[in-house]
């Protein structure tokens, strides 16, 4: 191979031919547009979160047809008539609530407070109730635009029923079915006359790193969030599995802003699920899928377990970059820190590179960590290569380790390149097929050079087949 192929990179074609390529990948937005934020509000199992989903045009809430699956404040991103705009679905809310109720409450109390407009939804068939009309005393108090929507009204004889909700102060009742998508395009047209252009309070400037926090339940995740935001931006009770809904917080961190995730825990195989558990597990993949980094967290004070290798090996099958953050630290005496460390060697093998922080989400103790963290991690998943300086490095490590002969032939290892990022990896062009033990090898090898720490990196094998010329 000639020098100047060197100059860039490039991959064989079709007809095993050398042609340069530019794969510098792309780049994303360099801007997000602050949007402004409807808040869908009311008592339980009054049909916000099927709202939300008539509303998005998909399914992304939670839907279940028990009350109280919402819980969290989420918010999804949705598109009418070419206006962008945050939709906040909340869990039911009741003026009264005590214990794990009276948390998700709160979280809807919230979105009442910092949105851009917010729907007000009443069941049709029951009528207005004390709660509707707590909620409307709360509501006036602020200067946010309200809408009164009247849902689940499925025929004419519900229609006249919804009217007596004039009764509650708020003007007109929109009357929509979300289950059937009656109305909802009519109710869209009044949010959009309502709903200003921008936020009240945006955030603006570049797009924010997104980190999602997984890990199996109750193990810390909500908590991790509230201390790293400063406030109760997710709900946390002792109950296990208090989050269902992935929950989406700006938080502000060593002077950058971080677009933090907070997921379901997952408890067994998708296959496995059924109802809330089995919807759960779909949005957290989604929220892993739409994130950068992983901040993986794992109960320090017992014993590594098979959901938590399960999530692991979910978020490196998915490349992105990885924390381990080992919490309830401040629960490990000196024998559980030598047994700790027995298992990670025997059990996180797959994820040696891992960055790995021993934090106390409880008490707060060394949560300032992850930021450096979760920063070389994301560094080592965008780094890029050059062409020249990874080939000489190959020379010499190929022709101080040549690989292994298969059927008799020694393959060679003619050129490499580094065809993309995010996760960095790397295709090799040689003339046989490389073992996988010496692919692993060269991974070892490549790290322990350029770096790559908490970033997956992945290599893969091209065999030049040999051309015969003398055939048109």
């Amino acid at each position: 191979m000639t020098e100047d192929v060197l100059a860039g990179d490039g991959i064989w074609n079709d007809e095993s031919e050398w042609e340069l390529v530019d794969f510098e990948g792309e780049q994303e937005g360099a801007e997000q547009l602050a949007m402004p934020t409807l808040a869908v509000v009311g008592r339980p199992n009054v049909g916000k979160s099927t709202l939300v989903n008539r509303i998005l045009g998909r399914r992304e809430a939670v839907v279940e047809d028990i009350p109280g699956v919402t819980r969290d404040r989420v918010s999804y991103e949705a598109n009418w008539a070419g206006r962008r705009f945050l939709v906040q679905d909340t869990g039911g809310w009741e003026p009264d609530a005590k214990g794990l109720q009276q948390a998700v409450a709160r979280q809807a109390e919230l979105a009442m407070s910092t949105a851009d407009a917010i729907l007000l939804v009443v069941d049709a068939t029951v009528g207005a109730t004390a709660t509707d009309e707590a909620a409307v005393k709360k509501l006036r108090r602020s200067k946010i635009p309200v809408i009164l929507v009247a849902n689940k009204v499925d025929d004419q004889r519900v229609e006249a029923e919804a009217a007596t909700l004039w009764s509650l102060g708020l003007g007109e009742p929109r009357m929509v079915s979300a289950a059937h998508g009656r109305g909802t395009g009519d109710l869209l047209d009044d949010v959009l006359a309502v709903l200003p252009e921008t936020p009240r309070e945006g955030t603006g400037g570049t797009g924010p790193r997104r980190v999602a926090l997984v890990g199996k339940p109750n193990v810390g995740k909500s908590s991790l969030l509230n201390k790293l935001a400063g406030d109760e931006r997710s709900v946390v009770h002792d109950v296990a599995g208090t989050t269902v809904d992935p929950v989406d917080s700006l938080v502000e961190l060593g002077g950058k802003i971080w677009k933090f995730v907070d997921t379901a825990g997952l408890r067994r195989k998708v296959s496995n699920a059924s109802g809330t558990e089995f919807y759960a597990s779909l949005r957290t993949k989604s929220a892993l899928e739409a994130s950068e980094v992983a901040i993986m967290l794992i109960d320090a004070s017992q014993p590594i377990t098979e959901q938590d290798l399960r999530v692991i090996s979910l978020v490196a099958d998915s490349g992105r970059a990885l924390v381990l953050a080992f919490n309830k630290w401040d629960l490990v005496d000196e024998d559980r820190r030598l047994q700790l460390d027995k298992e990670v060697d025997r059990d996180l093998v797959r994820v040696p590179w891992a960055q790995r922080v021993n934090i106390s989400a409880h008490t707060g103790r060394a949560v300032q960590k992850l930021v450096p963290a979760m920063e070389t991690a994301l560094e080592s998943w965008d780094k890029r290569i050059s062409t020249g300086r990874l080939n000489n490095w190959l020379k010499e490590v190929v022709a101080a380790t040549p690989p292994p002969m298969r059927g008799g032939r020694l393959p060679r290892v003619m050129f490499a390149t580094q065809a993309s990022t995010r996760p960095p990896t790397f295709v090799l062009f040689t003339t046989g097929f490389l073992e996988a033990g010496y692919r692993r090898f060269l991974e070892r090898r490549l790290r322990e050079e350029f770096g790559f720490d908490g970033s997956p990196v992945r290599i893969s094998v091209r065999v030049r087949e040999k051309r015969d010329r003398g055939k048109k």
